[in-house]
This record gives C-alpha cells, sequence and structure tokens, in this order.
C-alpha cells in the first residue's frame, strides 16, 4: 500500500525586486563581514615590497661610510632639499640613530621655489617616509621605470621640390609610364591622346591617336618594344613604337579598363576594369588566359611580380585580393581597409607593399600579406596615387591636391605639399591622378587635372639642420 505524500507547504510568491536585494545582501554578508573597514595592514609584505624596489632602483648605490653632517635648522624650516632618502624596516627611527639604513640621492633637478644647500649643489638633507604628498611623488618617480618606444626612427630625407611644369593635354591627365632606358616618358590623358616626353628638357616628342576615350592606363615593356595602354573605351591596346601605330586589340573587357600592368618575367598582361574583373591576357597570341574574378566592384589597381604571388589587385570593394597565376584562382583576401583601394605600390627592394585609401594608407608585407603598420598620418582625401623609390620615399597624391612624402621604414610624413594649379584653371582642378618615380629614383613625375605635368626632384641645398624631422613616436601600435 502507498504512504501518504507529505503536504507541500505553500510558496510566498516574491517580486523580482525583493529575491535580487534578497541575493545582494547575501553576498554582502558572505563576502563582507565587515562593512566600511579596510582590511588590516600587513607589515611583512609591506617590508619585502619595499626592500625589493630599494634593490630594482637603487641596487648598484653603495651606503655612505660616514654620517653625513646635520644641517641647519634654519634652511631645513626654509624649505625640503632635492635630496631623496628611503628608510630601513625601522622606519623613520633609524634617522635618530644614524644612516646606515639610509640612501642619499644627489644631486639632481631641484624643483622651483626650492633653494639648494652648500656651494657644490649636493645636498645631504633626509627625507623620512612619512613626508609631505610632494616628497612621496618624488620617490614614486624615482622608482618608475620609463620603457623607450619600439617604433623605428625615419631616416632624414631632403625635402622635394617642384622644378618642371609641362602642358600640352588637353584634358585630365590620367596615366604615366617611364621607358626603361630612362630617356622618355609617356601621359595618356582624358584628351583621348598618349603624348612621349623627353626626360631631360620635358619637350614633346610624339603624340599617339586611336583610343576613343580617356586613357587610364599606360604600362612599357622593357623586354619588347611594345607599349600598352588602356581607356575608358573597354580597349587595350599594344602599340610598337618602332612604327608608331598600334598591332594588336586585346578584347574581352565589359566596361572601362581602369589599371593595367605588365608582368616582369612573363609575356603576359593583365588589366582590371569596372566590370570588376582582372583578365590575363598572352601579349603574343592576345588570347585571355584567365579572367580573375572575385571582386565585387571595380579593379582600380594592380601590380605583379615574379615570384607568388605573382597578381595583386585592389578594389572598390575596399578588399585586396593575392591570386595564383597557375590555377587562377584567389589565395589571401586583405580586408583590413574601410574605403576604396584606389593605389598601391610595391617596393624595388624589399618585400612589403602599401595600399591607400581614402581611410588609411598601409603597408603589408609579403608573401604572406602580413600587416605590418598604417603609416603615422592621414591625408584625409581620396588617394589615387602612390609610388616608392629605392631609397624609401613614399609619395602619395590626393583628390584635393594635396602631395605628401614619406618615409617607408617609420612611416612618418617628412613633407604635406599642395600642388600649384596653373592659371586659368579652377581651384578644385588641383587632383592629382597619377605618380611615377623614373629608373633612379631621383625624379617624379606627376599628373594632375588642370592638364599639366609636374616633374619633382629633391632639394640640393637642404641638410639635417636646415630641415629637422619632426618625429614623434605613437602611443599606441594599431594592429589592424
Amino acid at each position: 500500500m502507498l504512504a501518504p505524500t507529505p503536504e507541500i507547504e505553500p510558496i510566498e510568491p516574491q517580486s523580482l525586486k525583493k529575491l535580487s536585494l534578497k541575493s545582494i545582501k547575501r553576498a554582502l554578508d558572505l563576502f563582507s563581514p565587515v562593512h566600511g573597514q579596510f582590511a588590516p595592514p600587513d607589515s611583512e609584505a609591506k617590508k619585502i615590497r619595499l626592500s625589493h624596489k630599494m634593490k630594482v632602483a637603487f641596487g648598484g648605490v653603495e651606503p655612505m661610510s660616514q654620517p653625513p653632517r646635520q644641517p641647519d635648522r634654519s634652511n631645513e624650516q626654509a624649505g625640503p632639499s632635492n635630496a631623496l632618502a628611503l628608510t630601513g624596516p625601522e622606519g623613520s627611527k633609524s634617522i635618530q640613530k644614524g644612516v646606515e639604513n639610509a640612501i642619499v640621492v644627489g644631486p639632481t633637478l631641484q624643483p622651483k621655489g626650492l633653494n639648494n644647500i652648500g656651494p657644490s649643489g649636493k645636498s645631504t638633507t633626509i627625507i623620512p617616509a612619512n613626508g609631505s604628498s610632494y616628497q612621496r611623488n618624488l620617490s614614486t618617480a624615482a622608482l618608475m621605470e620609463r620603457i623607450p618606444s619600439r617604433w623605428p626612427r625615419p631616416e632624414w630625407h631632403a625635402p622635394w621640390k617642384n622644378y618642371r611644369v609641362i602642358q600640352g593635354h588637353l584634358g585630365w591627365v590620367r596615366s604615366v609610364a617611364f621607358d626603361p632606358s630612362n630617356e622618355w616618358f609617356c601621359t595618356g590623358s582624358a584628351d583621348r591622346t598618349i603624348k612621349i616626353w623627353d626626360v631631360a628638357t620635358g619637350v614633346l616628342k610624339l603624340t599617339l591617336t586611336g583610343h576613343i576615350e580617356q586613357v587610364r592606363g599606360l604600362a612599357v615593356s622593357n623586354r619588347h618594344t611594345y607599349m600598352f595602354s588602356a581607356g575608358d573605351d573597354k580597349q587595350v591596346k599594344c602599340w610598337d613604337l618602332e612604327q608608331n601605330k598600334v598591332i594588336r586589340s586585346y578584347h574581352g573587357h565589359l566596361s572601362g579598363v581602369y589599371c593595367l600592368a605588365l608582368h616582369p618575367t612573363l609575356d603576359v598582361l593583365l588589366t582590371g576594369g569596372r566590370d570588376s574583373v582582372c583578365r590575363v591576357w598572352d601579349i603574343r597570341t592576345k588570347m585571355q588566359i584567365f579572367a580573375l574574378s572575385g571582386h565585387d566592384n571595380t579593379v582600380c589597381s594592380v601590380f605583379t611580380r615574379p615570384t607568388d604571388p605573382q597578381v595583386v589587385t585592389g578594389s572598390h570593394d575596399t578588399t585586396i585580393k593575392f591570386w595564383d597565376l597557375r590555377y587562377g584562382k584567389t589565395m589571401t583576401t586583405l580586408t583590413h581597409h574601410k574605403k576604396s583601394v584606389r593605389a598601391m605600390t610595391l617596393h624595388p627592394k624589399e618585400n612589403a607593399f602599401a595600399s591607400a585609401s581614402a581611410d588609411n594608407t598601409k603597408k603589408f608585407s609579403l608573401p604572406k600579406g602580413e600587416f605590418c603598420h598604417n603609416m603615422l598620418s592621414q591625408q584625409k582625401t581620396i588617394i589615387n596615387a602612390m609610388a616608392v623609390n629605392e631609397d624609401g620615399v613614399m609619395v602619395t597624391g590626393g583628390d584635393n591636391g594635396s602631395i605628401w612624402f614619406w618615409d617607408w621604414k617609420s612611416g612618418h610624413s617628412f613633407q604635406q605639399s599642395e600642388t600649384i594649379v596653373q592659371p586659368g584653371s579652377l581651384e578644385s582642378e588641383a587632383g592629382i591622378y597619377a605618380a611615377c618615380y623614373d629608373h633612379t629614383g631621383s625624379r617624379l613625375v606627376t599628373c594632375e587635372a588642370d592638364k599639366t605635368i609636374k616633374m619633382w626632384k629633391e632639394d640640393e641645398n637642404a641638410t639635417p639642420e636646415t630641415h629637422p624631422i619632426n618625429f614623434k613616436p605613437p602611443k599606441e601600435i594599431r594592429r589592424f
């Protein structure tokens, strides 16, 4: 027979506020039995802590063999001296018995309002440990360890100056490329022409016509007598510089072509455009080898290198992609930028590259694409062009006409200039669309919205004394 079940006592209904107050009271009773009182001081722990601090800060200082002479009472009343003494375990009693356990520090920098005692500036006044708050701050400052900045100091670079302005184009100048012999350079413009200029004199040598929209990309081959151009008319053309005419056209882009690059060791051409695809072309056969698809928006910058990753592209979708040229697949995607990556540049010596966006200019290592650091200043404009030479001088050109020069190693901006529009142009036409160093790295060419080409060189008269580095290391190092 089943036993009778005991009656369950009714649970008193309680509000949420009452339950939480009960919980708080229970926690206070458990963890804080004596309210409003500090825990009793542990004298043994305090002795150990003080002796360790004294050993770290003053381990190399020998105690004085003779007791210091007692100072005059009049000087003691006038104000405390700048000497610092830390007492031993007996506290202030050791002052009366002698100074075997006292450490005297001097000479030190004296704060305003305190008088030196003695002709040499070395004071021997003993400050007890239970002195004023100012004296306690002095002893704390003496024990603090100062950590030096790990950020590399920038190398000194001479400032750059504009020494030539070339006029001749009838529209925005959008692209530039140097000849491998360093004797001439070519520029592409919104007036649909390509012009070839002499580097030494700035004189126009040749004008090539053939595009029906603005010319957005140029490259000169160092393996053949070919020049390649790309434009908003969806066309990619190969020019024979011996005959000065188009010998091949590469058809396949569905919209304007914004960037162009030549592989350094293979006969391969890379173009990127508004159709969000970077296309790989065989130069000789005009065949499309790969269509590197994966970006969600316009591909506006591309560069190539001999080893993997052989192709790197930047896009308006804020990403940078590394591509495997053997299989036509993505190797890595970098998502560090928050705005369109309109410009990238590969360092000529180091395995590193930099990318520019409206949010920041960032440096990455190769081949893995690890983030190194941000540049230490923000240009705060859309950056369309960037270049770097072998000396580690990087230049970035913005939509608002600002041209900034950077030290590659540290990311310090050592010169911030504004381009001057040619007479007759609007102030809003102070925009820089392309920048390129010559093969020696001693001359810089910028292409601008006021239809001019400007050439820059280092100021020969500048010295570290006339143009010192105004550098402050960053307080925090951002990891992204």
